[in-house]
C-alpha cells in the first residue's frame, strides 16, 4: 500500500514536542530562527528548499566548513552507498549531499578527499546506480572501493563489552577529518538506520554486529571513532522494508535534514522523524550512558530553519 505524506501524518509518524511533522510551526521557524547566544548549536534542523540549500544553511549554522575541516587536512566522507538502487528509492544517501559536501570540503582548504562505502552489494553497481559516482565527476574526491580487505586494520575498541577487536577501514584511521553522511531510513534488524549505524560501513566484518547484540555494537564503535560532523539526509527517508528497501511507496517525502556534531542527538532527532521515541531505538540510550552524547532533545540547543518551498 503506497503510504504518500497525508497518509503518513494521519498515521500518527513523527509526532512529538521536538520533531513533529504534524505541527511544523512548533519545530521549524517561518525565518531562521538564532542560536543561543554565543554557543553553536548543539543540533541544526532544516526543512524545505532542496538539499543543496538545506546543507548549506545547516554548515552555516554551524560555523561553516572551515570549522571542521582546516587548509591541508585529509578528509574522509562515510554516505551510505550500500545498495544497487537508484536515488529515488532512498537507501543510499542523495549524491547532491554527497557532492556538495566535497566541494565544501574543497573550498575550506582540504588537502584530499575521498569517498567510500562498505557496500551490501557489488561495489562498483552500488557506486554507479546510487548516482554518487556520476556526481562527483569534476570533483577533487576520490571514490575508494571499500570492499577490498587490504584496506582495513585491525583496532581494539578499549572500552567495548561485544565489540573488541574490529577490521576498521584505513581512511578512518588516517584521515584527519571524519564527516559522516547518512541517510535516514527504517531498518529491519535496528529499527532505524541513520548517523551511529552508518558506521556498519567503515568496517570488514558487519556479521559479527549482528550476530553479538548489534545495538550494543553500533554503541560502543562510537567509543572508539566519532566522526567530527553528521549530516542526516531525510529529504526522503525510506518508511519500511528497509534497510533495502522494495520500491518507491516505501519512500516519504519530508525534506529535512539534521546536522550535528554529536551522533547521538542525530540520531534522537532522526528517531522523531520516524515516528519513535528516541530511548525506543536501543542503541541510542545505550550511546548516551556511555556518554557518547545526548539524546535530550528538550534540554538540547537546537537551531531550526524552515527554508523556502
Amino acid at each position: 500500500m503506497h503510504l504518500d505524506r497525508r497518509d503518513f501524518l494521519k498515521k500518527g509518524f513523527a509526532v512529538g514536542a521536538a520533531f513533529s511533522l504534524a505541527d511544523l510551526s512548533g519545530l521549524f521557524a517561518a525565518e531562521p530562527a538564532p542560536a543561543a547566544a554565543g554557543r553553536a548549536p548543539h543540533l541544526v534542523a532544516v526543512r524545505n528548499g532542496t538539499r543543496i540549500d538545506m546543507l548549506n544553511a545547516a554548515i552555516a549554522a554551524l560555523g561553516g566548513m572551515k570549522a571542521f575541516v582546516k587548509p591541508g587536512q585529509t578528509v574522509v566522507i562515510k554516505p551510505n552507498i550500500g545498495w544497487d538502487v537508484v536515488p529515488e528509492l532512498g537507501a543510499n544517501t542523495h549524491p547532491d549531499i554527497v557532492r556538495r559536501l566535497v566541494e565544501l570540503c574543497d573550498e575550506a582548504g582540504a588537502k584530499e578527499i575521498s569517498v567510500f562505502d562498505n557496500t551490501c552489494d557489488a561495489w562498483q553497481r552500488a557506486y554507479a546506480h546510487s548516482g554518487i559516482e556520476k556526481a562527483l565527476e569534476g570533483t577533487r574526491a576520490k571514490l575508494i572501493n571499500g570492499k577490498d580487505e587490504s584496506m582495513y586494520r585491525v583496532v581494539t575498541v578499549a572500552k567495548a563489552t561485544k565489540l573488541l577487536d574490529v577490521k576498521v577501514h584505513s581512511l578512518i584511521l588516517d584521515s584527519d577529518v571524519y564527516i559522516n553522511a547518512p541517510v535516514l531510513k527504517h531498518h529491519s534488524g535496528a529499527t532505524m538506520t541513520c548517523a551511529m549505524k552508518n558506521a556498519m560501513g567503515v568496517v570488514w566484518d558487519r556479521r559479527y554486529w549482528h550476530k553479538n547484540d548489534l545495538h550494543q555494537c553500533i554503541a560502543e564503535f562510537q567509543t572508539f571513532k566519532k566522526p567530527a560532523l553528521n549530516i542526516v539526509d531525510a529529504y526522503h527517508p525510506m518508511m519500511r522494508n528497509g534497510p533495502r528497501g522494495t520500491n518507491a511507496s516505501d519512500v516519504v517525502e519530508m525534506k529535512c535534514l539534521i546536522a550535528s556534531t554529536d551522533p547521538v542527538a542525530a540520531d534522537a532527532a532522526a528517531a522523531k522523524l520516524l515516528g519513535h521515541q528516541p530511548a525506543d531505538i536501543r542503541y541510542i540510550p545505550i550511546a548516551a550512558t556511555l556518554g557518547l552524547g545526548s539524546m535530550d532533545l528538550d534540554k538540547m540547543n537546537i537551531q531550526r530553519l524552515q527554508l523556502s518551498v
